[in-house]
């Protein structure tokens, strides 16, 4: 195939000014055949198991980036469900040991992140996901490389209250054990509705029961890519934006499919999907903020936000869907407010208010992300938080995800700092009215009556 001289310069521009990445290859592991009436067994065959599709995983991805010269910025490990390990016999002590295990396996492979300690229970626990549930602070404060999730809310099955409310208690808890880090236990918890089984971004990453036995899926990001295209068009209005920022997907995504595929194809197991979602860095000129400013907007948070991130993310899955027939994942744009320089510093100017964030998420990829929080915030406030999304959600037949920090010791508009791709930001003021008498009532919201269509 001959590519025209313009497009060559156009995607080493993409590539050494824009920050264009693989920002993640995801390898996907089902571990259902692992299950053994000893625990101690299971966690044998699941690392041998893990460590037998995963041990050339590394030099595999180095290759392929010295041959495309396309950096891969972390590889990752989602595993099935942990939950459905677990029969709920089990002590919490086993399911720390399986996950310190899995963290030194981790370091062992060089593998950045092993996702999967989930539970999924948007009508009901059984005993397995209660335990799930209650190891994760544990887990969570004695590794670094393991990261859970729990999607406790869908369209169809409508939203665990109950299930809110303990992960209100498992935040908090994992906010105390991990306070000398800042919380950064939380960091790697989400809790999701209408949660997608062949998600590669963290935390949120499991291999789904839908799922191949193996497969490898891949997300890439492009905040600076899409933001110099709008740059380049001064002039256009909002449908030439939407355009541009379309085609510019669509060469994104082809990048990824090609570099997924080669990886699949030489580790033997099958490609999955390309995940195209705008996630942003903490570095500048790598933001989702500073597209929505791009735009026109003086700080991503005035109003009109919610009209540019909706534009945004609609292009995205329109040019990604153009570009490829295994686009799946989340696919659009992130706004992790502390992942975002351009974010945080709308947090410090006070253009961006929990509120708005709130509102954004309902037309954006994911929802309420990393965001930090005063660590006085009570467990029921924080479940409240909690359920607003998921019944953004749940109405709206879109993925969300909570991933907030209560930071102890820490008050509105103080810093924090975690460091790498977590970056950092400054903790954001939370209405002080109170949601416990409503929120403790438990129970589930039945699912909206558009639940009915097959």
């Amino acid at each position: 195939m001959l590519f025209d001289r313009s497009e060559i310069l156009e995607t080493l521009r993409m590539l050494e000014i824009e920050n264009l990445d693989v920002r993640t290859v995801t390898l996907g592991i089902n571990l259902l055949d692992c299950r053994s009436g000893d625990f101690s067994s299971t966690i044998e065959k699941v690392a041998e198991k893990i460590r037998h599709l995963s041990l050339p995983f590394h030099e595999i991805v180095e290759e392929t980036f010295i041959k495309y010269g396309i950096p891969v910025v972390n590889r990752r490990i989602a595993i099935s469900p942990v939950s459905f390990l677990l029969d709920g016999r089990e002590r919490k002590e086993e399911v720390v040991a399986l996950a310190r295990r899995l963290d030194d396996l981790a370091r062992e492979l060089q593998v950045d992140f092993i996702g999967g300690f989930s539970a999924l229970v948007p009508k009901g626990c059984t005993p397995g996901d209660l335990l799930l549930i209650d190891s994760l602070p544990l887990v969570l404060s004695q590794t670094q490389r393991i990261c859970g999730s729990v999607n406790l809310a869908s369209s169809r099955s409508g939203i665990n209250v109950d299930a809110i409310l303990k992960m209100g208690e498992t935040i908090k808890e994992t906010s105390l054990l991990t306070a000398q880090e800042g919380g950064i236990g939380c960091a790697k918890l989400v809790i999701f509705a209408n949660a997608p089984e062949d998600n590669p971004f963290m935390a949120g990453a499991f291999h789904g029961p839908g799922e191949a036995d193996a497969a490898l899926n891949v997300g890439v990001s492009g905040p600076g890519v899409i933001k110099e295209a709008i740059r380049r068009k001064p002039e256009a209005d909002l449908g030439e934006i939407a355009e541009v920022v379309k085609r510019t997907a669509f060469k994104i995504t082809r990048v990824g499919e090609l570099i997924g595929k080669e990886i699949a194809q030489k580790l033997g197991v099958p490609f999955g999907i390309v995940d195209l979602s705008l996630a942003p860095t903490p570095r500048v000129g790598d933001s989702v903020a500073e597209i929505l400013e791009e735009m026109g907007l003086e700080k991503c948070g005035a109003w009109g936000s919610t009209l540019a991130l909706a534009l945004l993310t609609d292009a995205c899955k329109k040019g990604g869907a153009m570009a490829s027939s295994s686009v799946g994942g989340l696919s659009g744009a992130f706004i992790p407010v502390s992942e975002d320089a351009g974010m945080t510093e709308s947090v410090k100017v006070g253009a961006l208010k929990l509120e708005k964030l709130e509102a954004m998420t309902s037309v954006c990829s994911v929802g309420l992300d990393m965001i930090a929080i005063p660590g006085e915030v009570s467990k029921e406030t924080i479940s409240a938080i909690i359920g607003d999304e998921m019944a953004i959600g749940v109405v709206n037949h879109k993925t969300v995800g909570v991933r907030i920090i209560p930071v102890l010791g820490k008050k509105p508009g103080d810093r924090v700092v975690w460091g790498g791709l977590l970056g950092e930001t400054v903790v954001m003021e939370v209405n002080p009215f109170q949601s416990k008498n409503f929120i403790s009532r438990g129970g589930r919201v039945p699912a909206p009556i558009t639940s009915l269509k097959n």
